[in-house]
């Protein structure tokens, strides 16, 4: 079974960056696609961004110009580099294997000054 456990979250000034990691274990990871999702306050769970299994990545329209997702499969690791912060990125970020829908448990940017 995988799991998978989210980092790098944390109080960031507008205009920063933060790298989040997703990590996982099990045998599975490197064949699966991983997702990244948030969920700002009171508001519901949004897409932010994708990675196949191969590596090719698909960003949010909104947020391509400041997010990247990339993954290394030997580490089972897949970051979230979010450049250029605002305060409407503060959220919770989960990561999420959609092949077997396993979720991790988030972890809390807040983006203020």
């Amino acid at each position: 079974q995988v799991q998978l456990v989210e980092s790098g979250g944390g109080l960031v000034q507008p205009g920063g960056s933060l790298t989040l990691s997703c990590a996982a274990s099990g045998d599975m990871f490197s064949e699966s696609a991983v997702n990244w999702f948030r969920q700002p306050p009171e508001k519901s769970r949004e897409f932010v961004a994708a990675i196949t299994s191969d590596g090719t990545p698909t960003i949010r329209g909104f947020l391509k110009d400041r997010f990247t997702i990339s993954r290394d499969n030997a580490k089972k690791v897949v970051y979230l580099q979010m450049n250029n912060l605002t305060p409407e990125d503060t959220a919770v970020y989960f990561c999420q294997i959609p092949y077997v829908n396993i979720w991790g448990k988030g972890t809390l940017v807040t983006v203020s000054s």
